[in-house]
């Protein structure tokens, strides 16, 4: 198969978030992407296989740019957990097709992997964010690895909670958790 020279794998990924975002998570297809991005399916299926290896490399895609955004704006903890509530929702099509990927990667080895990972890459990144703000675990025997994982969890847990309820009280939880991290940071001031 001759490599498609009309659009690019990232256009392809924008026509996708475009798609979901317009229609939902249940229409999107090769089909569906095909058409927003207004190419045939055979270019879409040149670069995406499946469907799922398409909804992967959208989360990846879509979670790489927020990483890129919060390294290149030099943010602190506390505007990337901004960032993390902002996607904290009932209706959040990031955390949607997160965690539909994450349940569909179980089945394939490779796409296991890849989200795996991700999820490393992510508790790589929130090492970094609480290494900058505390410099040093609060706590003795729990290492700045184990806090990037950690932080991950909660921030993960709380998603998946607004995704099955629509009255979770974010705004409570995510004060709480500002809350926390303050606390923290005195805690290695001490």
């Amino acid at each position: 198969m001759a490599k498609p020279n009309v659009i690019n794998k990232q256009e392809l990924l924008e026509a996708a978030q475009k798609c979901v975002a317009e229609k939902g998570m249940d229409k999107l297809t090769l089909k569906a992407v095909a058409d927003q991005a207004n190419v045939s399916q055979g270019t879409v299926y040149y670069h995406f296989r499946t469907k799922e290896q398409l909804i992967i490399e959208l989360v990846e895609s879509l979670c790489n740019a927020s990483w890129v955004s919060v390294e290149q704006n030099n943010r602190s903890v506390e505007e990337a957990i901004q960032e993390a509530k902002e996607r904290c929702d009932y209706h959040s099509v990031y955390h949607r097709l997160f965690f539909s990927s994450l349940a569909a990667s179980f089945q394939i080895k490779e796409n296991r992997n890849r989200m795996g990972s991700m999820i490393q890459e992510e508790n790589k990144h929130l090492t970094d964010i609480l290494t900058a703000r505390w410099g040093e675990s609060p706590i003795k025997n729990i290492s700045m690895d184990q806090w990037g994982i950690l932080v991950n969890a909660i921030i993960d847990g709380l998603a998946v909670q607004a995704l099955l309820d629509e009255e979770f009280p974010k705004e409570d939880v995510f004060t709480a958790l500002h809350v926390f991290f303050d606390f923290m940071t005195n805690e290695v001031k001490r």
